[in-house]
């Protein structure tokens, strides 16, 4: 259906309330239905190597469907019931939508972002409880299986590992070549550990089980945010399916085909992309292992969108930036449009994307903790640059200051009510979900923003990013937003630094143009001319040979801030003459990021006098 603006979305909800639309209890009922009315059209590709004629495979919807009900009836016969939590460490292949799918059909489905550290990957799996897991088997050129039996081995709730090879993806000579250079897996934990697909080739694709018509969590996805330590939230089965039948009522078609190098163990992907798919009867194509991450994946783009007709691109900020820089070199006539999410889109980068690869781009938002979709700028109708669009369909977004609701264009906290939150229930641990509602059904998003005349959502930072300069906030997004506008900047990130007297001091890093040339002071002068806020100003500016970014390609301030406080408490030590200096900084979940301090024969004493004045802890290095 055509979906242009407000009076769309309007006329959508005037139809019924959402509690009376008729759509499926449970995924597994979903997942039936579609398969039930496109069995032959294509569902999921998946190609371990990014070229055009590199080996790939392809389920139908009906394929898709019996090896969704083989996966759930694998996990049930483990153990996992509807509360029970299967738990992947995963790059994307067709394995792990099975899993994602399959697991959350059994009982809850817990994806992890195999780039945490054991530590972290064990702590979730602790939290949530998880007692199958799912991983690699050894592989070339990745951690993952040994990275997993270390976190394994801190989380003794789990009994089981199921191991994925993909060798199976590969063709001669590689395929020779694999079992020959395979590392070994030295690390023994307590779980035992079982071939994946032969597990499931010995199920039936018929599910053995009653499906209970009745919403329950179906997901754990942890935060990955910009902003620290992951936090576990959970889904509903009727989030994810608000989600995917968003998809499929303001967008998808079962013709379309959408290519996502987005990892499988983040929501946009999963509950945006992939249950969009699942709602519509569309076709998504999952391009190697790590995504946009993967080698040749950028050079191999466009040829890509012609191999599979693509229709939808989607993307993120970063990504798009690195998409610039190859030329078209394809067939992409099929794409409508390109889908830019995770973070918000500077001007500066939509100006020279559409200038470069000719296509429209819209942007959206959503987040972990509304199971996802919140607002898009609609692809029939009105796309303002820079903003996030209309709230969709059964979302109600107000903005708050000071408890109190904000005028047309006033900027405070965006706050969120849909089908996918999960009032009350929005995190794991309980303690997280107090003071999270506004007026008790409003997620409190924790990003600032504005709804303007026409009721587009701007956002306008993160309220925990902002820089608070002696009681004054500035938004980093103002100092990005100039440092952009350089021709030789490809990405910046701006941080508080800390400072004794103002308590924070603006400062920035930035990642460049390829092969572009600038330095640090020549980038001072231009944020002088172009950051018109003069307390915005940054007072130090770091080029990076590559920010440090997420998974999904949000930069990752905490380690930022990182850089920031060992440089600023070093000079300080060193300009009063103590020897002690800075050995790591760690993110402590109770008191925020804490500096190990080497003492090289300094008391803690002197230590104490010179770092005392700042905000952030310090700590004597063991």
């Amino acid at each position: 259906m055509k979906y242009a603006g407000i009076e769309d979305r309007n006329a959508i909800e005037a139809q019924m309330p959402w509690a009376d639309r008729d759509v499926p209890k449970t995924l597994f009922g979903q997942l039936t239905e579609t398969a039930t009315k496109f069995p032959n059209h294509n569902a999921i590709s998946f190609q371990l190597l990014s070229g055009p004629k590199d080996k790939k495979e392809t389920f139908t919807w009906q394929q898709l469907h019996g090896k969704i009900s083989q996966a759930a009836n694998m996990f049930r016969d483990l153990g996992i019931g509807p509360k029970d939590v299967v738990a992947y460490v995963l790059p994307n292949c067709n394995e792990t939508v099975l899993t994602l799918l399959g697991g959350a059909v059994a009982g809850i489905a817990q994806p992890i972002n195999p780039l945490l550290s054991p530590e972290q990957i064990g702590s979730i799996l602790r939290e949530t409880g998880a007692s199958v897991v799912v991983t690699l088997r050894p592989f070339p050129k990745t951690d993952v299986a040994e990275k997993t039996a270390e976190a394994v081995k801190l989380a003794p709730g789990v009994h089981t590992v199921l191991e994925v090879d993909l060798l199976r993806y590969l063709t001669p000579p590689k395929s020779w070549i694999v079992p020959l250079i395979r590392p070994k897996n030295t690390i023994g934990n307590q779980a035992k550990y079982l071939n994946f697909n032969a597990e499931m080739d010995k199920r039936s694709t018929t599910l053995a089980f009653e499906d209970i018509q009745e919403d329950r969590v179906g997901f754990y996805f942890h935060t990955g945010g910009t902003t620290g330590m992951p936090k576990v939230a959970q889904h509903l089965y009727s989030g994810a399916i608000y989600n995917g039948w968003v998809g499929a009522t303001t967008l998808l078609s079962p013709d379309d085909v959408m290519l996502c190098p987005l990892p499988l163990f983040h929501v946009m992907a999963c509950q945006v992309m992939l249950m969009g798919a699942v709602c519509s009867g569309a076709h998504v194509v999952f391009p190697t292992p790590q995504g946009y991450r993967g080698e040749g994946v950028f050079d191999n783009l466009w040829k890509l969108v012609e191999r599979y007709k693509v229709t939808f691109v989607v993307s993120v900020p970063t990504a798009l930036a690195a998409t610039m820089q190859v030329p078209v070199n394809a067939d992409i006539s099929s794409v409508k449009t390109a889908f830019s999410g995770s973070a918000p889109l500077p001007m500066e980068l939509f100006k020279r994307f559409e200038k470069t690869t000719g296509m429209t781009i819209v942007e959206g938002y959503g987040m972990t903790e509304a199971t996802c979709l919140v607002s898009g700028n609609p692809v029939d109708g009105l796309k303002k640059v820079g903003s996030i669009g209309i709230p969709f369909p059964y979302t109600d977004i107000k903005i708050v200051h000071n408890g109190k609701e904000c005028e047309v264009d006033k900027i405070g906290e965006i706050c969120v009510s849909n089908p996918g939150v999960y009032v009350g229930n929005t995190y794991t641990e309980a303690d997280k979900n107090k003071d999270l509602y506004y007026e008790g059904t409003y997620l409190r998003t924790g990003d600032l923003g504005r709804v303007d005349e026409d009721g587009y959502l701007w956002i306008t930072g993160r309220s925990k990013d902002l820089i608070i300069r002696g009681g004054h906030n500035i938004d980093p997004a103002e100092i990005e937003e100039a440092l952009l506008g350089h021709p030789a900047v490809s990405f910046a990130g701006a941080i508080g630094q800390p400072d004794t007297h103002a308590g924070e001091l603006p400062c920035a890093f930035v990642e460049l143009v390829e092969g572009a040339s600038v330095t640090e002071e020549e980038l001072l002068a231009y944020c002088a001319e172009h950051v018109q806020e003069r307390a915005a100003r940054p007072k130090h500016i770091k080029i990076m040979e590559e920010l440090p970014k997420t998974a999904v390609g949000k930069i990752f301030k905490p380690d930022l801030r990182k850089d920031a406080i060992s440089r600023i408490y070093n000079e300080a030590l060193s300009n009063a003459g103590v020897a002690a200096r800075v050995d790591h900084v760690i993110d402590d979940k109770k008191l925020g990021l804490v500096a190990k301090i080497s003492m090289n024969g300094a008391s803690e004493a002197d230590v104490s006098k010179v770092l005392g004045d700042f905000n952030n802890n310090w700590e004597v290095a063991a």
